[in-house]
């Protein structure tokens, strides 16, 4: 069994694991229980009436959040010529071709968040898939990172303005960051309001039978807030 601190047990008392608490209420609650000494991050985490191993019932796509993540993002674009130049303008951390690539295969350099390709560069990005994959930094079109030279821009906008790709694990789970502590409730209502609209409309056809079985909202570190299913479903941003 594992042993929590102090602190966590403190916050844990705030919570009645019996109640399904109301989005409102369980922000609320979430910004009280944060008790690192740092600006923490604030996740939903669901649960999904998915079978993981047909890949049809898996969920991959972004999601807008109308307040960011509150984190720096740092973005890396593979790309050349004229596409390159319009990276290297529109603010791009790292952008490069054989060089970048040679960087990321050879000296394991991961120093950033998401990576941006152009169409033409996937051929040579694919070699290292492999290593780009496990992290999930492999650009791809469901995440909208594989997009034309004169996209790049809007996409590198989007993606540090508060463009979340998100996953499923392979037990079924989702983990989306939808801001900091610092942020306002109405600021996380609206994130995760935008959150769940996109899910929603993420449901598998292949799925059967309830596709969200259980939401939680918590922060780094603290015990989750259970939320309540259906409020949380019909969340609407003002």
């Amino acid at each position: 069994m594992t042993k929590h601190g102090k602190n966590y047990t403190a916050a844990l008392a705030k919570i009645d694991r019996d109640q399904m608490y109301m989005p409102e209420d369980a922000i609320k609650l979430v910004k009280e229980t944060a008790y690192v000494k740092f600006d923490s991050t604030i996740e939903v985490h669901l649960r999904l009436g998915i079978d993981p191993r047909h890949a049809d019932q898996n969920i991959r796509t972004t999601v807008a959040l109308p307040h960011g993540t509150g984190k720096v993002v740092r973005v890396l674009v593979f790309a050349q010529g004229e596409a390159a130049t319009a990276a290297q303008g529109a603010g791009a951390d790292f952008v490069g071709s054989d060089e970048l690539i040679t960087r990321i295969d050879k000296e394991n350099f991961f120093d950033f968040d998401v990576a941006i390709a152009t169409p033409d560069m996937m051929g040579k990005v694919g070699r290292i898939g492999r290593k780009l994959g496990p992290r999930g930094l492999m650009p791809n079109p469901k995440s909208g990172t594989i997009v034309p030279g004169e996209e790049l821009a809007r996409t590198i906008s989007q993606v540090r303005g508060g463009r979340v790709e998100f996953r499923n694990d392979k037990t079924g789970l989702l983990h989306v960051a939808v801001g900091k502590v610092s942020f306002s409730e109405q600021q996380i209502y609206e994130n995760i309001a935008a959150l769940f609209d996109v899910i929603k409309a993420a449901k598998p056809s292949a799925t059967k039978g309830v596709f969200i079985k259980s939401v939680t909202f918590t922060s780094t570190m603290a015990p989750g807030v259970p939320v309540d299913i259906a409020a949380a479903q019909s969340m609407k941003a003002a």
